[in-house]
């Protein structure tokens, strides 16, 4: 099981789990067609923004394999949300996890997200234990790819034309860390 020691401080930034509050942040970058581009789902309504932030605020915590942990990236001297994360904590039995990232496009360029990333690799390898963390985004999602290779992940495979996603067949990349890299990175 895992429960954050909340706030997360980071040098810029602070991570804390979501709150009812947040909606307005969240709406503001989650109702965005260009951030959504590469999703599993559309610009959001603002209905859509609060069932899916009543579900992150649900997901403080990691109990068993199959949770997803989801934080709030919060800029600390406004208080605006910024980053939605999430840890989904894959297998117990392989101490598997995976990462995932959605940001406002006004805060990109300035590093945060992988600031911000940094620490749920922290989460995962150093409070919940696991072996190995992986990302995954379509190949035509160049800001994701450029974040996972900042952490140190290295790229494991370019899947070809593997979903058939809005409309068109579309490549998937796959980014992995093992926690002995995340130790000692190179």
């Amino acid at each position: 099981m895992l429960t954050p020691s909340y706030p997360i401080a980071t040098p810029r930034l602070i991570l804390r789990p979501f709150r009812p509050g947040d909606l307005d942040d969240l709406y503001a970058f989650h109702s965005l067609p260009e951030v959504t581009t590469y999703l599993y789902w559309d610009a959001r309504t603002r209905e859509e923004t609060r069932a899916a932030l009543d579900v992150k605020i649900a997901q403080a915590c990691l109990r068993e394999d199959g949770d997803a942990l989801s934080v709030a990236v919060e800029l600390p001297e406004t208080g605006v949300v910024i980053g939605d994360l999430t840890l989904f904590w894959r297998s117990e039995e392989h101490r598997q996890g995976e990462i995932g990232f959605v940001f406002n496009p006004a805060y990109q360029g300035r590093g945060l997200a992988t600031e911000a990333a940094r620490e749920l690799l922290r989460l995962g390898f150093r409070e919940l234990g696991l072996h190995r963390i992986y990302g995954r985004c379509d190949a035509r999602n160049t800001s994701s790819a450029r974040v996972m290779e900042r952490l140190g992940m290295r790229r494991e495979a370019h899947l070809v034309e593997n979903e058939f996603f809005a409309g068109e067949w579309s490549d998937e990349l796959v980014y992995a860390m093992l926690r002995r890299e995340w130790e000692n990175p190179a």
